[in-house]
């Protein structure tokens, strides 16, 4: 299982981590990316890849 965390600071609100999830872990809340689903995350790092740098971290717990 994983803690998917965003930098409400450094999203630029692209909603790039949105679009391109395959597990469907983000959505969009007052512009900014909101990973309200971490349980579903697979670590692909899609989302790493797709968002600005240091905006969403993913910590294996």
């Amino acid at each position: 299982m994983y803690l998917v965390a965003v930098d409400t600071a450094k999203c630029e609100g692209c909603e790039e981590c949105v679009n391109n999830c395959p597990q469907a872990v983000f959505r969009m809340v007052d512009g900014k990316s909101d990973p309200y689903q971490t349980s579903e995350c697979v670590f692909c790092e899609t989302c790493l890849r797709v968002c600005a740098p240091g905006a969403i971290t993913i910590t294996e717990m």
